[in-house]
């Protein structure tokens, strides 16, 4: 029997088992952490390599060690160039990865790593019950869901049938293989309005002649994706107030500077744009057309015409707890207390049921709107840490 069970082995889950770990709550044999992916922050990786991202949205007290400076003190031995950037100094993914493994071996994370899909989650007695979809089980006196939507990609109904019948025509960027675009095709569309837009833009410009950026909304400069007053008690005392969770959510809502990105990417879209190595257009799409074996007509709300060789949606994540299906499974078994928005309702410590943790998105009504990014992960971390 293990002392910890960790579901989701991301940001989120690696963030906790560190925090357990370091804090003395639990040895890495007592530990385990069940994932999709054969290692540590798999997808994470995958999606930020494919992006071509260089350097986090983060400064650089948001990392996945304990000590908020660990990171600014592996940089200083590391030999990595350009390790940070800006004013809030933001770390460069090589450093963030090279740290994070760094930490991973300290600990001998991988050693408590299984690799399995939880199909059932079931309290046992004074015990959690674990199964995955290879029957695997497991027993354990605590659980943590780390459980967040990276798994469901979100897709505007305009594109289903057309990528159900043309997968190669158009493609959501984080699916899990998404075709290669020879270099002489173009156009190429993507649609999106945030950070991951703008990074694909970036690096597709610098590949194909011809690249049209389609956006609902002008473009958003933000340095983070929420004001940084949401990291501590100048925002988070009034919210934690609140004992309406509708008004929770809309607090959240609100809070999130979706469809934005830094100062820098802008700058850098701007210069393709000036030399016609990109178009943005601020619009919707309407409609969506086969028109060819390898071509598609776009139509936007403004009857805008636009023919595309491939399209690639940066259309983000859903984030309704309905794709959580075994997860729902759990809730009714368990007799979860939810909000009407379907997210847990949870104790101050993050615990929804006894040694039932959450951690991520599911934490957000409790963490709020910075819960689903690395601070947020730390936060967490902390509160369920400094409760046992």
């Amino acid at each position: 029997m293990f002392d910890w069970i960790i579901i989701g082995g991301g940001i989120q889950g690696c963030t906790l088992a560190i925090s357990l770990i370091k804090a003395g709550k639990v040895s890495a044999d007592k530990l385990l952490i069940i994932d999709p992916h054969n290692e540590p922050l798999a997808q994470w990786k995958r999606n930020t390599k494919r992006v071509e991202m260089q350097y986090l949205r983060s400064p650089f007290v948001h990392h996945l060690d304990l000590n908020p400076f660990s990171l600014q003190r592996f940089a200083r031995k590391a030999n990595i160039s350009q390790a940070f950037y800006g004013f809030y100094k933001r770390p460069s993914l090589q450093l963030f990865h090279a740290h994070s493994e760094t930490v991973f071996q300290e600990i001998g994370l991988k050693s408590s790593w299984h690799q399995g899909t939880v199909a059932h989650l079931e309290r046992k007695a004074d015990e959690w019950l674990v199964k995955t979809d290879a029957s695997s089980i497991f027993t354990t006196k605590n659980v943590a869901l780390a459980t967040g939507f990276t798994n469901t990609l979100h897709y505007p109904e305009w594109s289903k049938v057309i990528r159900k019948n043309h997968p190669d025509l158009i493609s959501h960027i984080y699916e899990e293989e998404v075709p290669e675009i020879p270099h002489e095709y173009e156009p190429i569309v993507i649609i999106g309005a945030g950070i991951t837009a703008a990074h694909l833009s970036i690096k597709l410009s610098n590949l194909h002649k011809k690249v049209i950026l389609i956006t609902r909304h002008p473009l958003r400069v933000k340095d983070f994706d929420s004001d940084p007053g949401w990291l501590g008690p100048k925002k988070m005392n009034s919210f934690l107030k609140i004992k309406d969770y509708k008004r929770r959510r809309k607090a959240i809502t609100e809070a999130r500077y979706r469809g934005s990105f830094p100062k820098e990417l802008s700058l850098e879209l701007s210069r393709l744009v000036r030399k016609n190595k990109l178009s943005i257009i601020h619009s919707e799409i309407r409609t969506c057309f086969n028109c060819g074996e390898s071509s598609l007509q776009l139509m936007t709300d403004s009857e805008q015409k636009i023919e595309a060789s491939r399209v690639i949606l940066a259309t983000g994540f859903e984030g309704n707890m309905k794709h959580l299906s075994w997860l729902q499974n759990v809730i009714k078994r368990e007799r979860l207390l939810c909000a009407d928005c379907g997210f847990p309702i949870v104790s101050k410590n993050l615990e929804w049921k006894k040694n039932l943790y959450v951690i991520g998105a599911l934490a957000e009504l409790e963490v709020g709107p910075t819960a689903r990014n690395i601070s947020g992960a730390r936060t967490a971390a902390s509160k369920i840490i400094n409760s046992i």
